[in-house]
């Protein structure tokens, strides 16, 4: 028996190793020639996929394949899920709202005109034309992000525009069974589909409000790392399980599984051990979205992927950037949101694969939109690049100009609070005095703590408080501390404090840092590190000695 178990596992194993390898060979090739590394993950899985470099897996390839395929869409679709903000959204709602519906609803429209022109009717038309005007939520933002451009209007839009679209495909991957599989037609399949929908996002409501909370809970009071990672996957998998039950899509489930965490107190703990493996994750999706293309389909019908690119990326490019001129962009921000919202996305993929098991699109047509797809995700941030001397050329247009720029679009639900804070690692009796003085001063500022009852406090206080680790890259950037004025160690480690203030420099050269010390020898490591105020607890201690002591004779201290 475990002979057997290991030979069905072993192809997937040797398939990761295979994908991982060729994955660090072709980025040093692009690192040095300074081209998209996305480019190279979609060519890794084009290249395994079609030679025998899979030959070794013997009859199991195909499985293989199929099964690191599904895995990298679930392990992406549950990131984004954790990274999905409510607060995001009803900052964004007008934007969403307005803007992400117009931009769903045209680039539909403009598909389906396409796709009717090519022979295809009915549901399929529906599903190929709102599959093509679904953006890459991860693409778009990680690019905007490469880029030091997160905050600006155009990502706001681009985020606004993404939020709207995520949504938008749960509903429609509830409802796509009864469009095209079997017992469709009707109107009655429709709502039965968005009847166990409602149910299953009702229940992982429930969840989120009734269960995960207490759970989160239980689990950080135990102080386990490991417990509260292997919780929280255990999570994931278990919903995405309930999804498949309900006749829903694993992919779907695991969105709805990050969803759950992420209203949880205790999300940017999850962001913060979850978000360093986002990279990761991309890349297995995009090796994956190569595996699954047949290169002899590509190749007969190269004129037409490529024509399907430029079609996609030409009309969603101008759509999103006529929006982003209604919402007041100028033209080199509207520009840099339409090219990263220019290709087809993740949920595409999910949406063609979904509707090709269900019988709902040909073999044939859900390779050329998986080759659209793959392409047209991959040049984005070459697009990005690109649109920047692009506006420059075309600085004339009027419809760009003197517009107010929608207030949402400067700033994020938080951000605006967020400016020249102070951080504040540890909240013991040193870090709960400093809160309170900065709060008297009126001082924003932003606790990471690690005890889980100290978090649920001070979150029901309405304290911005993360139960995160301060020795995190993550972290800090959940703490917004590239626009943070100070930051404060508390907690008498100095350890642990150099690896905080090492940290919060990767994002934020000159931020001012203040750590403790209990003895001289962590003096001596801070101020090789260059904090910039050190507090050496017996030396704190022995003037208090002294000037206590020295009272009790009356005597004053010169």
């Amino acid at each position: 028996m475990i002979v057997a178990a290991s030979n069905e596992v072993a192809p997937v194993v040797a398939l990761l190793g295979m994908v991982l390898g060729s994955v660090v060979v072709m980025s040093l090739i692009l690192v040095k020639a300074r081209q998209s590394l996305l480019v190279g993950y979609f060519i890794c899985g084009l290249v395994l996929a079609n030679t025998c470099a899979t030959d070794c897996l013997g009859a199991s390839a195909d499985e293989a394949i199929d099964m690191l395929a599904e895995l990298g869409i679930v392990l992406l679709m549950f990131t984004l899920g954790i990274e999905f903000s409510l607060r995001e959204l009803m900052h964004l709602r007008k934007v969403v709202l307005g803007g992400g519906g117009a931009q769903i609803f045209f680039t539909t429209v403009v598909a389906m005109l396409v796709g009717w022109g090519f022979g295809l009717s009915g549901p399929s038309l529906l599903v190929v034309g709102f599959a093509m005007a679904v953006s890459s939520t991860a693409v778009s933002i990680k690019s905007f992000q490469d880029m030091g451009q997160p905050d600006s209007p155009g990502g706001r839009l681009a985020l606004g525009l993404a939020i709207f679209q995520d949504l938008a495909v749960i509903f429609f991957m509830v409802v796509l069974p009864s469009l095209v599989g079997e017992g469709a037609g009707g109107a009655a399949p429709i709502f039965f589909a968005l009847g166990k929908g409602v149910l299953f996002l009702g229940l992982c409501w429930v969840l989120s409000i009734y269960v995960v909370p207490h759970l989160l809970h239980a689990v950080a009071t135990s102080r386990s790392r490991e417990l509260f990672t292997v919780t929280v996957v255990g999570l994931c998998a278990v919903i995405a399980w309930g999804a498949n039950w309900f006749g829903l899509s694993l992919a779907l489930g695991a969105f709805a599984g990050g969803l759950v965490v992420s209203e949880s107190i205790y999300s940017h703990r999850v962001l913060a051990d979850v978000l360093p493996f986002k990279d990761l994750f991309l890349t297995v999706f995009f090796v994956s979205v190569g595996l699954l293309i047949d290169l002899e389909v590509v190749l007969e019908s190269w004129w037409m992927i490529g024509a399907g690119v430029l079609g996609i990326v030409l009309v969603k490019g101008v759509i999103v950037a006529v929006i982003g001129g209604k919402m007041g962009l100028r033209l080199r921000q509207a520009l840099l949101a339409g090219a990263a919202l220019s290709s087809s996305g993740e949920f595409s993929l999910v949406l063609l694969s979904r509707a090709a098991d269900l019988g709902g699109i040909s073999a044939e047509l859900e390779q050329l939109l998986l080759a659209c797809t793959a392409v047209s995700m991959a040049i984005v941030p070459s697009l990005m690049r690109g649109s920047l001397p692009l506006a420059k050329k075309l600085e004339g247009i009027s419809f760009f100009k003197g517009k107010e720029t929608k207030a949402e679009l400067h700033e994020g639900a938080e951000v605006a609070a967020l400016r020249d804070h102070v951080v504040i690692c540890g909240y013991g009796p040193v870090g709960q005095a400093l809160h309170e003085a900065m709060d008297r001063l009126s001082v924003s500022v932003v606790v990471i703590e690690m005890n889980a009852t100290t978090v649920r406090d001070l979150h029901k206080r309405g304290v911005r408080v993360l139960f995160a680790d301060a020795t995190n890259v993550e972290t800090m950037k959940l703490a917004k501390i590239e626009s943070a004025r100070a930051i404060a160690f508390t907690f008498p480690e100095p350890l642990l404090a150099i690896e905080g203030m090492r940290a919060a420099r990767c994002l934020n050269a000159g931020i001012v840092t203040y750590a403790r010390a209990k003895f001289s020898s962590g003096v001596e490591l801070l101020q090789k590190e260059g904090a910039h105020h050190i507090f050496h607890d017996e030396v704190t201690s022995g003037e208090a000695m002294v000037k206590g002591v020295l009272g009790c004779y009356a005597v004053v201290e010169e």
